[in-house]
């Protein structure tokens, strides 16, 4: 059966352990059959250093320099403005190596492991703001960029380029998983060597100032908070899809810890290289806009710098295309896969011709925004599979199982929200704590977190909040197994916690 002709939500799933065809294994030239479907044992495939490639490529993004731009409005000399770099880098690829970890235990989008702390329902509107409307949002800003690149690149409007670039994701998300995993591989070589050009032209060209800038947002230890924070969101954005593309590995203990390592790394090592080339080129270059200030540093090798803004519009975009759809089908949106990829591409387009203008600062009320529900979203998630047993394959039916409409980890992510708006210190927003006490800086993310997993801790072994009768058995290869669990999608086989 093809993918685009699948019921929605894996009710007629993955065969079972044993069964004789793999319908989709390493083929590049197959559309991914499979949505939100548990990934059977038999179609698991590929190697854990993947992951590498598919999170390095994806860094490999102008935006990353963007966030390095703003060291100076922090007050932020050199080495402080590395150091919150690294800082914040840090944390953010160790929560993105444990998540892309749970990928491979469990076999289902990380989206779909939502259900089970938070329920169908309470699963509804995190996904559909910090899934659908974040993919639709990054993908737009990214493409505006890139169009930004081409039209500066060959002279054409600004729309073609976004047109052009948006049409080439598409096409390759609607094949999918092995078809993303195998231009990630390809882009990082790439890109590479552009932003290996693009960082020695800025050093020689670039002055790197040492002295502090004149701080126009925060200064001291608020300011250095506040800078390394947006860093740390920045992989908190990822965090909903990072299992996404995980999810197909084999299950063993081996390849899990090779994932989070790759997973890390690759996270790492781009975040913190572009972050610190963006402080060189904020401190070198008095210029507002990202494009014209990357033309004025490399100067004749402006480019080949320009083509590589281009190139990264797809490293990124790939997964915000590919994850969005993921997440209408979350949401039980009757589309399969390959509609879910086209609708996320129109969208995407619509708003980048929208928002062409001020592109810089959407960027970072974008990225404040998402990460502020991001994270307790993220740290539900996180407690969940470890505290509260999770990781345990047997209760896989549990995450396809629609009598489960309200959990209390739903209960946990709200709270956690609404006890950080306080702490919120955005250009349209900013929170009585952060108005009276800056030097505590934008602590948002870390209250938010904090808060989520102390109610989930309260909470998580009370009755559930709502659960509907139950409906009859539904047919499955084995419900006891994996497989046949996300077959049921909702069938009376789910483990009901003790």
């Amino acid at each position: 059966m093809s993918e685009d002709h699948r019921p929605v939500d894996g009710r007629t799933t993955a065969p079972s352990a044993g069964a004789d065809a793999v319908r989709y294994g390493t083929s590049l030239t197959t559309v991914e059959p499979f949505g939100v479907d548990h990934i059977p044992d038999g179609e698991r495939h590929g190697k854990p250093r993947s992951q590498f490639f598919v999170w390095f490529a994806a860094g490999l993004n102008f935006p990353i320099v963007l966030l390095g731009f703003s060291a100076s409005a922090y007050g932020l000399s050199l080495g402080p403005a590395i150091a919150a770099i690294a800082v914040g880098t840090l944390l953010g690829s160790v929560l993105m190596a444990v998540m892309s970890r749970m990928g491979v235990r469990l076999g289902v989008p990380q989206q779909i492991q939502a259900r089970g702390p938070l329920g169908f329902l309470g699963n509804v509107l995190p996904v559909a703001y910090i899934n659908v409307f974040a993919g639709v949002g990054w993908s737009a800003v990214t493409a505006i960029l890139g169009g930004k690149a081409f039209s500066a690149l060959t002279g054409a409007p600004f729309w073609s380029g976004a047109l052009g670039l948006t049409a080439i994701v598409m096409v390759i998300s609607v094949y999918g998983y092995n078809m993303i995993h195998y231009f990630q591989r390809l882009l990082s070589i790439v890109l590479a060597v552009l932003f290996v050009m693009i960082t020695v032209v800025a050093v020689a060209r670039g002055s790197i100032a040492e002295g502090h800038a004149v701080a126009v947002k925060a200064t001291g230890t608020g300011g250095w908070i506040t800078f390394a924070g947006f860093f740390l969101a920045f992989l908190v954005a990822w965090a909903p899809f990072a299992s996404d593309y995980s999810r197909y590995l084999p299950d063993s203990p081996a390849s899990a810890r090779g994932t989070a390592w790759f997973t890390g790394i690759g996270n790492f090592v781009t975040l913190f290289w572009l972050g610190t080339l963006g402080v060189l080129v904020g401190n070198g270059v008095g210029g507002a806009d990202a494009i014209e200030a990357l033309r004025e540093l490399t100067g004749p090798f402006a480019v080949p710098a320009l083509i590589a803004v281009t190139l990264s519009v797809l490293a990124q975009n790939f997964l915000n295309i590919y994850g969005g759809a993921i997440s209408i089908q979350t949401l039980r949106i009757p589309v399969s896969r390959t509609q879910g990829v086209i609708l996320m591409s129109m969208l995407s387009f619509a708003v980048c011709l929208w928002g062409e203008a001020g592109v810089e600062d959407k960027f970072s009320i974008f990225l404040n925004l998402t990460s502020y529900f991001i994270a307790p979203f993220a740290a539900v998630l996180l407690v969940d599979f470890f505290r509260g047993g999770r990781s345990d394959r047997s209760r896989i039916p549990e995450l396809y199982d629609t009598t489960r409409r309200l959990e209390w980890g739903a209960v946990a992510w709200a709270v956690g929200v609404l006890a950080s708006v306080p702490f919120w210190d955005s250009s349209i927003y900013v929170g009585p704590f952060a108005e009276a006490f800056p030097a505590w800086g934008d602590i948002s993310m870390v209250v938010a977190a904090l808060v989520a997993v102390l109610v989930y801790l309260g909470t998580w072994r009370l009755p559930p909040l709502w659960r509907t009768a139950r409906r009859p058995p539904a047919t499955c290869p084995d419900a006891a197994s994996p497989e046949g669990a996300a077959a049921t999608d909702g069938a009376a086989h789910s483990r009901v916690r003790q």
